[in-house]
């Protein structure tokens, strides 16, 4: 007993030792992890682009930029960030001048407590391009930078060219009435098109939950997402999957990304209030096609509607040839 109690100490010592090793390894880790992704690591990737930042409506705004012509403004969804548009933007900045837009709430741009209604962030966005000394662009959103697109085209009409709705339609009184259920058969593993079953639209709306189960788990969250929504999961690298986690992995990420889905209630009613858009209008749509086909005519006087095959609801990633094809010919 007595040798056994001399050493005590030492296994102590060895177990603490591990602990605290184990933990500055982990540490050291998570900071090559970030630094891997950082803006300036990111950029690097895209030959020809730049970030840039500038402070709009007291917020500050990241955005990646390259290219020459028009302007083309890219607006991303949840849970990802500029980086969604990546496989689209070498194509795209052959013709045009790219910007893809870091909106209030997404990647490293400022989190302000408020102003996440769509008609807000698309005043900074409007105030952005107004900054870099832009008249009139061209838009692209997907999925909620849809309906930013949309509520820039709505509140800045002479501002947008022409607007591209890829997916999603804005939020209108349809939103509100998503059954809270799956319908008797319904998947929730994987989308069915024909019965969609939104359900993190509901669980985005809670406010504090969210941000105590994913934080530091945003990968594991974001996995069942992209599965759900992706028709092939491998169309989604896992470098891509980590940009998107280390992005929405704090409390203070999961709460802004989620006041975007908390403001639906505000952006239905500013919606009503919005005229028809007299701009030409692309709705490219994978599962949303047939919401696009249903929303958009309501508000948009010139659209064209395309059904992109063989792709879930990141088509930016899935099919990002089909899409910047699509994107070219409209725009064209």
């Amino acid at each position: 007993m007595k040798q056994i109690m001399k050493h005590i100490p030492r296994v102590v010592f060895g177990i603490v030792f591990f602990i605290a090793l184990s933990a500055s390894v982990e540490l050291m880790a998570q900071k090559q992890n970030h630094q891997s992704i950082s803006d300036e690591s990111l950029v690097a990737q895209l030959p020809g682009f730049k970030n840039g930042y500038a402070t709009i409506n007291s917020v500050r705004l990241h955005y990646v930029t390259g290219g020459k012509g028009k302007v083309l403004v890219l607006l991303s969804g949840w849970p990802q960030t500029w980086w969604s548009f990546h496989k689209m933007m070498p194509a795209l900045q052959q013709h045009y001048t790219v910007i893809a837009v870091d909106y209030r709430g997404m990647g490293t741009s400022g989190r302000p407590a408020g102003g996440y209604d769509k008609k807000t962030v698309a005043g900074d966005i409007a105030g952005l391009l107004k900054s870099l000394g832009y008249q009139q662009v061209f838009v692209a959103g997907h999925d909620i930078g849809a309906q930013v697109a949309f509520s820039l085209a709505a509140n800045y009409p002479d501002l947008v060219e022409k607007l591209v709705m890829i997916d999603v339609p804005h939020p209108d009184e349809t939103f509100a009435a998503i059954p809270m259920l799956p319908a008797p058969g319904t998947p929730t593993d994987k989308l069915d098109p024909a019965r969609p079953y939104v359900w993190w639209f509901a669980f985005n709306q809670l406010n504090g939950l969210p941000e105590e189960l994913v934080a530091g788990r945003a990968a594991v969250f974001q996995k069942t997402v992209f599965h759900y929504l992706l028709k092939d999961d491998s169309s989604m690298s896992s470098f891509d999957r980590a940009v998107y986690a280390a992005t929405y992995n704090s409390k203070e990420a999961i709460h802004a990304g989620n006041a975007w889905y908390q403001a639906f209630p505000q952006d239905i009613e500013d919606y009503k209030d919005y005229a028809m858009l007299k701009m030409p209008v692309l709705g490219i749509g994978g599962p949303g096609y047939d919401w696009l086909k249903y929303a958009l005519p309501k508000k948009a006087a010139d659209v064209k509607l395309v059904k992109v095959e063989n792709s879930g609801h990141f088509l930016p990633e899935e099919q990002p040839d089909v899409t910047v094809r699509e994107i070219e010919q409209f725009l064209n």
